[in-house]
């Protein structure tokens, strides 16, 4: 596959439908936007309600839903009704209007971060938002936004539980962040540039031909150590076993959605998985070289797809297979070995480049 960026999105719209003016550029952003967010959207309603539950029933040798239409899918729609349905409890107490946003801010920032992830060519389309010289440091401030929001939800509930939850929230990310920006640090030195589109194209040259077989450069390949570093750190940050602390719910309810229902539970059900979809947008970026793969381009989005689709399918075999670790453990392993680690990792990477160039 070629280095050479595609076509926004935003400026193929505008090109076909010969908007030339301000007001033509917004709108041509808005619609991409919209249709980038839906199929984010529409991944997370199929992860949620059913592969989720058909994943962990095939590794814990159950049937999970199968009684609601083809293959259980009507369960989708069905669960969505049921959820929204219920009433909104607002327990006395509450710290409003900070319990009322905290569950919109979730699933927003992580949809931000979407807006400058290259997600491949669609036939002559390229669903890539924006492509910002700091795109790579941006995606994971709009991701970090999202500890803010659990923060707001523990505090704001008046609820004990919920509050140990914010405050293993802020603990977790402070512990696993570090080391997951100091560990993609090593990609833009690998790269040099911290646009997404510069990192991706770093990573189209072949690293080595093995019986005629051509092994990619991504830096998964380059630099293996790395990759499950910030695979680790990953996991961590969006919370999934075996570091799912701030909700855990066999010691603290459910964390900081305890005083929780109704439509503001799906918001943070449904940030939950967005997040996780985005977690392995960026490891896809990072180390897998975003949309490339076998065939020609205009099929980049369907290998991205596959990307973070594998990724999600490794969380869930995480959180069926792998214990829970106690918060004293967590935090050990990010302070005393992750960050040690990862730093370890970028004076090496440096070393390394600095020999070579």
């Amino acid at each position: 596959m070629g280095t050479a960026p595609a076509q926004l999105f935003p400026e193929f719209i505008t090109d076909t439908l010969g908007l030339d003016s301000v007001i033509g550029d917004v709108a041509a952003s808005l619609v991409a936007a919209f249709v980038v967010g839906n199929i984010i959207l529409a991944f997370t309603g199929v992860a949620g309600p059913w592969a989720k539950r058909k994943i962990t029933a095939a590794f814990t040798d159950r049937i999970a839903v199968d009684r609601i239409g083809p293959y259980g899918l009507l369960i989708i729609p069905a669960a969505a009704v049921q959820l929204l349905a219920k009433e909104l409890i607002i327990p006395e107490g509450v710290d409003r209007p900070s319990w009322d946003i905290a569950p919109i801010l979730l699933p927003a920032s992580a949809l931000l971060g979407f807006s400058v992830i290259p997600m491949g060519q669609l036939g002559p389309i390229n669903l890539h938002l924006a492509d910002p010289e700091v795109g790579f440091a941006l995606v994971f401030a709009f991701a970090s936004i999202a500890s803010v929001s659990l923060v707001m939800a523990g505090y704001a509930s008046n609820n004990k539980y919920s509050l140990l939850g914010g405050l293993r929230a802020v603990a977790q990310n402070l512990a696993y962040e570090i080391p997951l920006i100091v560990t993609a640090m090593s990609v833009v030195i690998f790269a040099g540039t911290l646009q997404m589109s510069g990192v991706v194209g770093a990573q189209t040259e072949t690293l080595v031909t093995i019986a005629g077989v051509s092994i990619p450069s991504w830096y998964a390949f380059v630099n293996p150590f790395a990759f499950v570093l910030f695979l680790t750190a990953n996991m961590a940050e969006i919370g999934r076993n075996p570091f799912d602390i701030p909700e855990a719910p066999t010691e603290i309810v459910a964390g900081y959605q305890t005083e929780y229902s109704s439509a503001y539970f799906v918001l943070f059900y449904l940030g939950e998985f967005v997040h996780i979809f985005l977690g392995g947008a960026i490891l896809a970026v990072t180390f897998l070289g975003g949309a490339s793969g076998p065939g020609p381009e205009s099929i980049g989005f369907i290998w991205f797809v596959v990307k973070i689709w594998g990724f999600f399918l490794f969380t869930q075999w995480a959180r069926a297979a792998l214990p829970r670790v106690r918060i004293d453990q967590l935090i050990e392993i990010g302070w005393k070995g992750m960050l040690v680690l990862s730093f370890a990792n970028l004076v090496l990477t440096a070393v390394i480049v600095g020999v070579i160039a």
